[in-house]
C-alpha cells in the first residue's frame, strides 16, 4: 500500500499526555518507550506517560507502580480523562473498536494494535469518525517496519515477476497457554486476530480478486482452543498467488517461520534472521535487519506525527482494506464448514 501523510493539524500544546489501556508485552514496550524519552529529554520531551487502565486491579498496580504513573480504574474512566490527549490501545482484541469509538468521542488522538475492530463495517465507521473529529486514528502494523518486511521489499526486483509466495508461521506451544490469544470471542478468527500475516501480502501484491480458506481448531472448552491451523491462498489482481499458513498451540511439534517468493529469474527464502537469492546454482545470502525496538519506533513516529506533522508509514485505510480480506476468509471457512 502507498505510503500517505494523513497530515492533522500540529498538535497545539506539548507535552501531549499520554494513557494506555493495556498491561501487555505491547503496552509495556510502548510504556518503556515513552518513559526512556522523558528520562533523556526531561521537561523537552514531546510526549509523557500519564495513567493507565489495565484488565485487573493487581496487573494494573503493577504496572503503574513500574512506570511511576497513575493507576485509572476503567478503560472508560482513562478516555474521558480530560488531562490526556492520546490514547494507545493495546488489550484484547475485542474491545478495539468500542475503546476507540469512545477515546474518539472523548476528543483523544489514537494508537491501537492491529486489528481496529473485529468487524469491517466498524472499523470503517471508526476511520470515518476520526476524519469527521480531526483526530489521528493510526492502527499499528509493526511487521512493515521489522527488517524482515524491508528486506524482502529490497530484493524483490532480484527475481523479476513474482507470480507465487508463500508466508508460513508456525508457532510451537507444549503445553499451550490458557490466554485471551486463544479465544476466538477475544482474539478473533486466526487471520483477523493475526493480521499482520495478509498484511505482508497485500502491502507487497496490492488488491486481492479472490480468497479461499479452511481451518482446523483443537478445541477444550466452548471458546478455548489448544492449537489451530489456517490456510488462505489469495489471487492478487496482479496475478500472484499467495498462500498463508498460521498455526499455533501444542498440536504443533515443530515452529517455523519462512517466507519464499517465486519468480522468473530466482527464488528468495527469508527467515526472521537471513535471506537467501537462489538463483540456479548460485546462493546469495542477504541481511535481515534486528526486529527489536519496533513498538518503540511506532510510538516515536506517532508522537512525531502530532508534533511535527512528518509522515506515517501506514494509513488506517490500508489496515482496513487488509481487515477486509481477513474477514472473507473467515467467512469462506464458514461457508466451507456449515454450508449444507
Amino acid at each position: 500500500m502507498t505510503q500517505i501523510n494523513l497530515s492533522p493539524p500540529l498538535f497545539s500544546t506539548i507535552p501531549i499526555r499520554v494513557g494506555i489501556v493495556g498491561t501487555g508485552y505491547a503496552a509495556k514496550a510502548r510504556a518503556e518507550a515513552l518513559k526512556r524519552n522523558e528520562q533523556f529529554l526531561g521537561n523537552a520531551a514531546q510526549a509523557f506517560l500519564v495513567t493507565v487502565a489495565g484488565h485487573t486491579p493487581e496487573k494494573t498496580a503493577a504496572f503503574s507502580t513500574t512506570f511511576q504513573i497513575q493507576n485509572t480504574t476503567s478503560w472508560q474512566q482513562l478516555v474521558e480523562r480530560e488531562d490526556l490527549d492520546l490514547v494507545i490501545i493495546s488489550t484484547i482484541n475485542r474491545d478495539h473498536g468500542l475503546i476507540a469509538r469512545a477515546a474518539l468521542e472523548n476528543d483523544k488522538h489514537i494508537i491501537v494494535e492491529y486489528p481496529l475492530s473485529l468487524d469491517p463495517t466498524e472499523a470503517k465507521s471508526l476511520i470515518s469518525l476520526a476524519a469527521k473529529n480531526n483526530k489521528l486514528l493510526h492502527v499499528e502494523h509493526i511487521e512493515l517496519l521489522g527488517g524482515l518486511h524491508n528486506a524482502i521489499k529490497q530484493s524483490l526486483s532480484k527475481i523479476g515477476k513474482i507470480f507465487y509466495a508463500r508466508y508460513v508461521t508456525i508457532n510451537s506451544k507444549q503445553p499451550a497457554p490458557q490466554k485471551w490469544t486463544y479465544r476466538p470471542s477475544l482474539f478473533g478468527f486466526p487471520f483477523v486476530g493475526a493480521l499482520s500475516r495478509l498484511h505482508r501480502f497485500t502491502d507487497l501484491f496490492g488488491q486481492v480478486d479472490a480468497v479461499n480458506c479452511q481451518s482446523q481448531f483443537w478445541y477444550t472448552e466452548v471458546d478455548l482452543y489448544k492449537a489451530c491451523l489456517c490456510t488462505a491462498q489469495l489471487r492478487f489482481n496482479n496475478d500472484v498467488i499467495g498462500e498463508v499458513v498460521y498455526g499455533k498451540g501444542e498440536t504443533f511439534w515443530h515452529s517455523e517461520n519462512v517466507f519464499t517468493l517465486y519468480g522468473e529469474k530466482g527464488t528468495l527464502i527469508f527467515t526472521p534472521q537471513q535471506g537467501q537469492l537462489l538463483q540456479g546454482e548460485k546462493i546469495q545470502t542477504i541481511e535481515v535487519g534486528a526486529r527489536r525496538g519496533l513498538f518503540a519506533k511506532d510510538t516515536k513516529m506517532v508522537i512525531d506525527h502530532l508534533s511535527q506533522r512528518t509522515p506515517l508509514y501506514v494509513t488506517p485505510e490500508a489496515s482496513l482494506y487488509t481487515l477486509k480480506v481477513a474477514d472473507l476468509t473467515r467467512k469462506e471457512d464458514h461457508r466451507k464448514n456449515y454450508s449444507g
